[in-house]
């Protein structure tokens, strides 16, 4: 992986998450591949349970919001990036760390979010 790697599959996460059903997953994650939503939450594991995890997280794939990123550090098949997505109808900004591990076809293998959220109004 390099730089330009990571940022087309994190642009094609972002283009996945806009997209109805999960269909797209296969695309960016191998069949077995370990989720975590957060350091401590326990990762749900394969295509199927990472579909069933996104369709009850996200409201939908016409919710309104922008995305970020910047890489943070990459060695080898180790990835971390910066994000930082903005909901345009609630108004908040969360933060996020994301720490990925890919397979030598661009497929993540391990994908571990630290989301921190926006400060109590």
């Amino acid at each position: 992986m390099d730089r330009r790697d990571v940022a087309n599959w994190i642009a094609h996460y972002e283009h996945a998450w806009r997209s109805p059903g999960t269909r797209e997953l296969e695309a960016l994650f191998t069949p077995g591949a370990l989720y975590s939503q957060g350091p401590y939450a326990e990762p749900v594991e394969g295509l199927e349970a990472i579909g069933r995890m996104w369709e009850a997280e996200r409201s939908g794939p016409d919710e309104h919001f922008t995305m970020t990123s910047a890489l943070v550090a990459l060695d080898e098949d180790v990835a971390v990036a910066r994000i930082e997505v903005h909901y345009h109808d609630s108004g908040d900004t969360w933060r996020d760390l994301w720490v990925m591990r890919f397979d030598a076809d661009g497929l993540c293998t391990a994908f571990e979010e630290w989301p921190i959220a926006p400060p109590a109004h």
